[in-house]
This record gives structure tokens, C-alpha cells and sequence, in this order.
């Protein structure tokens, strides 16, 4: 009742929504020329200009600062005054900066030249700060829910009893994927199933995400694909989020931004979190685990405006997790089973970038990052370090109709169990690599890329990558194709969940080849957004894990791992409305360890979709709706069903602007979907491999509902 009453109170129209507010219309040019797809800010409204180069803010009356941005030009900032009801015109002029590459500081997935992403021959998917913000408001302690949330993304529990996950690109299994931040891997070269649940967004600028193999630009850690996770600027910004759960979840989130100087800015976040154990199908196990956890990262910019800049990074997270059987029950075999991970990490991190002669940019990247784990599994306990360093030095330059880089890279990655003998493991790898993208024509871009590893364990690898940007008239069509390895350890989503005391040493593997391509077609039709993408993707020798005699053995599969799918995008922004669709097909398929012959991957769905709704007003607030529907999906040795059901989860978002706060409600899967719904999570008798529950195919905590507040300071 009081949902559907915010609902109708927040219809767009109504007079709680009669704020002062007015439309500020910018309308950007440069040397008499429209600039389109520049971002246009005041305050937490984003837009960007079209191809007339206009955007429209809806913003409160009174005075109000608008700073327009693009890369290639100099950013302008413009204070105008606002009256209520008198919507205004503004026109801004851009000027073309010389030190053009300087601009890649803000943000670079890509390559490590400076060119727009829309003009990128290999297709990276931004998430905006708006997105950003967005699902912010939803799952305020981490960046799980963010990057689920995204086409052709799948975030995999790895663990129910710990909550471990991590993020399926295109079918990909996890491990594959490499997030970075800021372009370095503070979360090491293979991030935990962890490492994005520790992750508050409140300090991100936007999200960066390369699919499918590019091993060629970013090594062996990224055979599946890249998520780069882009901080904010410091702007004079001081913010506190307060969050609430019906599950007993509480998040607190400082962030605090400041300019110290025209050259010098800092910024800092500080997060406390908390989540009590949720039992939620009353069985004696928790659905939920429950955990505390404190973040700290400030962060310092230095940029003398002449294509010179400075980031430094520092960054430490603890964490106390704690799963299995609730205080005073026990399992079906008559015993309690408790399940601990403590974790301690820390890191630093520092990028250079520094014009050369006007025309070249030599770049410098170098980060340190560092972890502890304590684990218990029922009455078995295990300890073990993860160390990561990471070094790389590029040299850019560009002409009219190309742009190169050269450089070399050296990452090392450690491993020390304590407890467990025989899994320790030190891996030096130094790399060349070199990049070159041409442009016969405005419409035809083409580039070549190639990283040579030297592997101190596996050996050498050379991955190449070929992509293509074509624009015929109004359609813009990318293909790519590309190579990449993934070194083997023993970290797989079987054997995190049990520990390493199941699995028997590991013996010879080889190092997993992959091979991928995509094609990608798009343009924008009456004002809709429209993309569709196939892909397909073969990966030889992957790592199996399988049971024997009540331990684990990982062993190189003898056939390969066959993936293909296509995607499909549309989007219609007709402010203040924003409508988004999307539709994944995928097809994996692997050698199936039980009997001759192959089967379908286990955990990926053949059909995703989504529709999200969002009407926002700046000075108002917004209402959003969302519906995700995920298919059938293939499980493996689960007693209670060989495919799992498809469900539907729907979300309700609300957010109202007082004053110098924002009120927020956000109703997660209000449907109530969850796996114990249809059959239990807990296993009949445990498993000879060690494990209590089942894999997790649908939702475990059921419905939710959050809400807080956040408070401009």
C-alpha cells in the first residue's frame, strides 16, 4: 500500500513534482562547427549533445555552474542564473586543445591512444555516472548488482555459503575476466570471487567494458574480456550515504572531493558495511551470509594543463564473512558446519602521463596490491597470501590518419598457502606490445594490435587482434578478431567453494588458448539507439575439475569449450524519460567429464532480457522500473534437477530530492523469486567432494527492499 501510494505520488505531473525547476538548452559548437557527444554536467545531471550539439538539462532555479567536457578540447565552465518556468538557451564554444592525448587520463579501456570511444574500431560499452549512480542507490556496498545488470554480463555465485561470485563475459567462466581500476590490476591479475563484492561505486566516473579475447591489449588475465572501473574527478564534492536493509544490511559511504589548487585535487572514499546472516527458507543455513567490512581509498591528482599528469592510488579493505549453519543448527548429518573467510588487502597504484615534444605521450603505470585470507570450512581451516606487481611503460603519437603505441609491461603474480602444500606459486611475465590503427577514410578505420608474453612457467605467447570500424551512412558496423592464453591455477569456482585440502595437486596442465570474434552493427533511428552484436568464441585445453575417490582433480579438458550468441540493444531518451531493452542469446558447450560426448555448459542461461524504465528530473528526483527475465539454464550434479526454471525479477526504484538530500527506496526482485522456492539449497547428505549446498542458479535472498539517504554536505 505504501508503495503503490509513492508511486502515485511520484507520477510525473504531480504537484510534489511542481519544483522550481526550468530547461537549460546548451548548444556546444567549436570553430563553427556542432560537437556532438559531449558531456554536459551541473550538479548530478549528465547530458550528452546530440549531433546538432544540443542538450537539455532539467535543472532547480538559482544560480547553476555547467561544465561541458570532450576529449580533444579544452572544458568550459559557465555559471549562469536559473528562474523558475523561464527556460533558457546557452551556447557554449569549445576550443581544440593541442595536448590532445593528455585527455586519455580520464579514462582508458581502450588502447592507450587518444581517440573517442565512438570512434573505436574495438567496441567498449561505457556505463555512464548516471548508470552509475543508479545502481548506486541499489546495492550501495559493492558493483555486483551494476555489472549483472549489463548486456552480456552475468554475475555467478560461486559460493552460497560464503556469497562468492564473479562476472561471466559472453559465457566465459569467470576467472577469465579482469577487472582493473583506473587501468591497473589492484584487484591482481586474477580477481577472487570477492574482490567486485568489496567494491562501493559511490567513487566511480563510469564503467568501462571490452567483451570477448584481449589478451592482445591487456595480457593473459583478460582471455575472456575487461571491466575497467573509472574514479571520479575531484570537483568540490562532500557526500554521505546512509543505506538500510530489510535483510539487516547497513552501508555507510563518505565521499569527499575537493581541487587544492588549479594543478593539485584529491579525493577520498570510506566505506563502513555490515550484513547480518539471513536464513530465509527457515532450513538452519544461511541464505545470505552475513559479514563486516570497512574500505578506505584516497586518491591524489596532479595535471599542470600543459599534458602533464599525476594519479596515485593507496587502497585497503577488511573484511570478516561468516556462511553456513545458523547458531544452534545443524546439518542433515547431525552436525554444525560453520564457513569463515577473513580478508585483509591492501594496494597502491600510480599513473603518469607526460607530452613529449607537443606530439608524444610516454605514459607510466605501476601498481602493488596485496591480500590475506583465513578460511574455515566446517572444522578445516586454511591461510593463504595473493601478491600482485605490475609495471608498464607506453610511447604514443598520432598524424592525421594514424595513431601507434609501443611499449613493454612486466607483472608478477605470487601465491603462498599456508596450510595446504604443493600450490605455491611465483609467475614472471614480461611483455612487448604494440598498437596501430589507421584511417584511409572518415568511414574505414583499422587496427592492429600485438602483446608478446614470455611466461616463466608456460612459456612464450604471441596473441594478435585485428578490428575494423566501419561507417556506411547512418550505420556504424565493428568487427574484431583476436587471440589470448590463460595461465592455469588452481583457483577455479569448484574448488574456492571447498578449499584447497579437496583438491589433489595439480600435476602438468597446459596454459588455455583462446580464439574470439565479434561483429557489431548499430546506428540510431527516430531517435532510438539500436545495436545487435554476434560473437563467437573457442577456447582449447580448458581446465576441468573433477571428482575423484572424494577430492578434486583440475585437468585440461581434451576438447575445446565452444561459445556463440548475439546481443541486442535499444535505447529511447526522450528526456525525462530514458527506456532501455536488451536481449542475450548464448550457446556454450563443453567435453562432458561423465560420458563420451559433449553437453551444455552448466550455469549459462540460453536466453536473458531486460527492460528498464527510468523517468528522472534533476531537483525532483526519479522512478524507475526494471524487469530481467533469465532462461533455462543446464546444472550440474544437483539431485533435485538436471535444468533449472526460468524466472522474472522486477525492481521498483524511487528517489525525491529535498533540498540538499536525496531520500531513496529501492524494492529489489519484488516477485520474490528464490532457488528455495522450487527445491532446497542445502544438499541431503554432503558431498565426497565436501560441499553442503547446491550451485546457485536463481536468487537466494528472495525480496528486498533498501533505503536511505544521501546527503550533500
Amino acid at each position: 500500500m505504501c508503495l503503490a501510494a509513492a508511486i502515485f505520488l511520484w507520477r510525473p505531473g504531480s504537484p510534489l513534482l511542481a519544483q522550481r525547476t526550468a530547461s537549460v538548452t546548451t548548444i556546444v559548437t567549436s570553430e563553427g562547427a556542432p560537437v556532438a557527444e559531449a558531456l554536459v554536467r551541473a550538479g548530478g545531471v549528465l547530458r550528452r549533445t546530440d549531433a546538432s550539439g544540443s542538450a537539455t538539462l532539467p535543472l532547480l532555479a538559482g544560480t547553476r555552474t555547467i561544465r561541458v567536457e570532450k576529449l580533444g578540447f579544452t572544458p568550459e565552465t559557465v555559471s549562469i542564473g536559473v528562474r523558475q518556468g523561464a527556460d533558457t538557451t546557452l551556447a557554449i564554444t569549445l576550443l581544440p586543445r593541442a595536448e590532445e592525448l593528455e585527455g586519455v587520463v580520464v579514462s582508458s579501456t581502450r588502447r592507450r591512444t587518444a581517440s573517442r570511444i565512438e570512434d573505436e574500431p574495438l567496441r567498449v560499452e561505457v556505463l555512464a555516472q548516471e548508470e552509475v549512480e543508479e545502481k548506486l542507490l541499489m546495492t550501495p556496498g559493492d558493483i555486483a548488482m551494476m555489472l549483472n545488470e549489463t548486456s552480456g554480463l552475468r554475475v555467478q555465485n560461486t559460493s552460497p555459503s560464503l556469497g562468492g561470485a564473479n562476472v561471466r563475459i559472453q559465457g566465459l567462466t569467470g576467472r577469465y575476466t579482469q577487472i582493473l581500476s583506473d587501468g591497473l590490476p589492484l584487484y591482481g591479475g586474477q580477481s577472487g570471487s570477492l574482490s567486485m563484492l568489496q567494491i562501493p561505486p559511490m567513487d566511480l566516473g563510469q564503467v568501462e567494458v571490452i567483451k570477448g579475447t584481449a589478451s592482445a591489449l591487456y595480457g593473459s588475465s583478460a582471455l575472456g574480456g575487461v571491466i575497467n572501473l573509472i574514479s571520479r574527478r575531484p570537483e568540490r564534492e562532500r557526500e554521505l550515504l546512509l543505506n538500510q536493509t530489510t535483510l539487516g544490511g547497513t552501508d555507510g559511504v563518505l565521499w569527499v572531493a575537493d581541487e587544492l589548487s588549479e594543478q593539485w585535487g584529491y579525493t577520498l572514499l570510506g566505506g563502513a558495511h555490515r550484513q547480518g546472516q539471513a536464513d530465509v527458507d527457515g532450513d538452519g543455513w544461511a541464505d545470505l551470509p552475513g559479514y563486516t567490512r570497512g574500505v578506505l581509498r584516497p586518491r591524489l591528482f596532479w595535471n599542470d594543463g600543459a599534458g602533464r599528469s599525476l594519479f596515485l592510488t593507496v587502497g585497503t579493505t577488511v573484511e570478516n564473512r561468516s556462511g553456513g549453519t545458523r547458531e544452534g543448527r545443524l546439518t542433515p548429518a547431525g552436525n554444525d558446519f560453520p564457513e569463515e573467510l577473513e580478508t585483509r588487502r591492501a594496494d597502491a597504484g600510480v599513473v603518469g602521463r607526460f607530452l613529449v615534444g607537443g606530439e608524444r605521450l610516454l605514459t607510466v603505470r605501476g601498481s602493488l596490491s596485496g591480500q590475506r585470507h583465513r578460511h574455515l570450512f566446517g572444522d578445516s581451516r586454511e591461510r593463504d597470501a595473493h601478491a600482485t606487481a605490475f609495471a608498464e611503460v607506453a610511447y604514443a603519437g598520432e598524424t592525421a590518419r594514424n595513431a601507434w603505441v609501443v611499449g613493454a609491461a612486466f607483472q608478477r603474480e605470487s601465491y603462498d598457502a599456508a596450510h595446504v602444500a604443493g600450490f605455491d606459486f611465483g609467475y614472471s611475465i614480461p611483455s612487448l606490445f604494440a598498437q596501430n590503427e589507421l584511417a584511409p577514410a572518415r568511414w574505414l578505420t583499422l587496427a592492429l594490435s600485438g602483446r608478446l608474453d614470455g611466461h616463466s612457467e608456460y612459456g612464450t605467447f604471441l596473441n594478435p587482434r585485428v578490428s575494423v570500424l566501419f561507417r556506411p551512412g547512418a550505420w556504424t558496423a565493428r568487427a574484431s578478431l583476436g587471440t589470448g592464453y590463460f595461465a592455469p591455477t588452481p583457483f577455479t569456482d569448484e574448488t574456492e567453494a571447498v578449499g584447497l585440502r579437496r583438491v589433489l595437486p595439480l600435476g602438468r596442465l597446459r596454459a588455455e588458448r583462446a580464439r574470439s570474434a565479434s561483429f557489431d552493427l548499430g546506428r540510431t533511428v527516430a531517435g532510438v539507439e539500436l545495436n545487435a552484436t554476434a560473437f563467437a568464441s573457442r577456447v582449447e585445453h580448458p581446465l576441468q575439475v573433477l571428482p575423484m575417490g572424494g577430492s578434486l582433480r583440475v585437468a585440461n579438458a581434451p576438447g575445446p569449450t565452444r561459445t556463440f550468441g548475439g546481443e541486442m540493444l535499444a535505447r529511447w531518451s526522450p528526456a525525462p524519460f530514458h527506456l532501455t531493452a536488451t536481449y542475450t542469446h548464448l550457446r556454450s558447450t563443453e567435453d562432458d567429464p561423465d560420458r563420451p560426448g559433449r553437453r551444455p555448459v552448466p550455469l549459462t542461461p540460453r536466453h536473458a532480457a531486460g527492460i528498464v524504465g527510468m523517468w528522472e528530473e534533476e531537483g525532483t528526483g526519479r522512478v524507475g522500473l526494471e524487469l530481467y527475465y533469465t532462461g533455462r539454464q543446464s546444472l550440474d550434479e544437483n539431485p533435485y534437477r538436471d535444468t533449472s526454471r526460468p524466472y522474472l525479477i522486477m525492481g521498483l526504484l524511487v528517489e525525491r530530492r529535498v533540498g540538499r538530500a536525496r531520500l531513496f527506496l529501492n524494492a529489489e526482485n519484488l516477485l520474490d523469486v528464490r532457488q528455495s522456492r522450487y527445491e532446497p539449497l542445502l544438499l541431503p547428505a554432503r558431498s565426497p567432494e565436501g560441499r553442503w549446498t547446491t550451485d546457485a542458479w536463481a536468487p537466494l535472498e528472495g525480496r528486498t527492499v533498501n533505503g536511505g539517504v544521501r546527503l550533500e554536505l
